[in-house]
């Protein structure tokens, strides 16, 4: 066989692997992370990124309309902009993660980098809401080398997603029924109440998805968890 084609497929392997272990979701190479819950029970999580926002009150009235908690990663600077709505947040019952500090993409960069971004948006987020994350997202669910290491030092267990809404580009009825489609025992979805660290974001088909999923999941037996219920449920 010609040298040249084993080496370029064992390249295009390692390329693929690399890939895999950086984007997708089930990945677990570059650091302890889960991307589902259990699936013995019919539980679903609402994860809400990039936020807190101007718009992140609104979400809370309609989740709160529905008796519904769900999990806010934050972004350390938003947190730093609108302390209040990051505590309302915690005030109204839900779970609070880490999303980084600066919603800065984490592949190829240093391993101090990585761990300066989380402990920024780890100590941002507990100063202003009393609540010291466990679990992290990292900014469009991508994982680097050091990441590891920073969330064994932070405590940290990254959390990805077993459907995302593309809410950021979608309408709502689209951002719905990716969702719908996606609903199985143990899917935590991954929505935004923030658009990265934009002042002011329209996160409108967002909420009016949200609201649309709710009842009609309900219908189908689903109830709604944190994420740390759904992780590491008690019954």
């Amino acid at each position: 066989m010609n040298p040249a084609l084993i080496a370029a497929g064992v390249l295009s392997g390692a390329a693929g692997a690399m890939t895999w272990a950086v984007r997708a979701p089930s990945a677990t190479l570059l650091a302890p992370s889960f991307h589902r819950g259990v699936r013995t029970r019919r539980a679903i999580a609402l994860t809400f990124d990039d936020g807190p926002s101007e718009s992140t009150p609104l979400l809370l009235d309609l989740l709160a309309s529905h008796g519904v908690r769900a999990t806010f990663f934050q972004c350390g600077a938003n947190v730093r902009r609108l302390p209040s709505i990051a505590r309302q947040v915690a005030e109204a019952g839900h779970s609070i993660g880490n999303h980084g500090a600066s919603h800065v993409l984490l592949s190829l960069r240093s391993a101090g980098f990585i761990f300066a971004e989380l402990a920024e948006a780890q100590k941002t987020i507990a100063e202003v809401t009393g609540c010291e994350p466990r679990y992290f997202r990292p900014p469009c669910g991508v994982r680097w080398f050091g990441m590891r290491g920073a969330q064994k030092r932070l405590r940290l267990t990254s959390v990805l997603w077993s459907t995302i809404g593309k809410d950021w580009k979608w309408p709502a009825d689209a951002v719905a029924r990716r969702l719908l489609g996606g609903a199985t025992n143990g899917a935590i979805f991954c929505l935004h109440d923030g658009r990265a660290l934009l002042e002011r974001p329209d996160v409108a088909n967002t909420i009016d998805a949200v609201g649309r999923v709710i009842p009609i999941l309900r219908d189908r037996g689903f109830h709604f968890e944190t994420v740390n219920e759904i992780i590491c449920p008690t019954s």
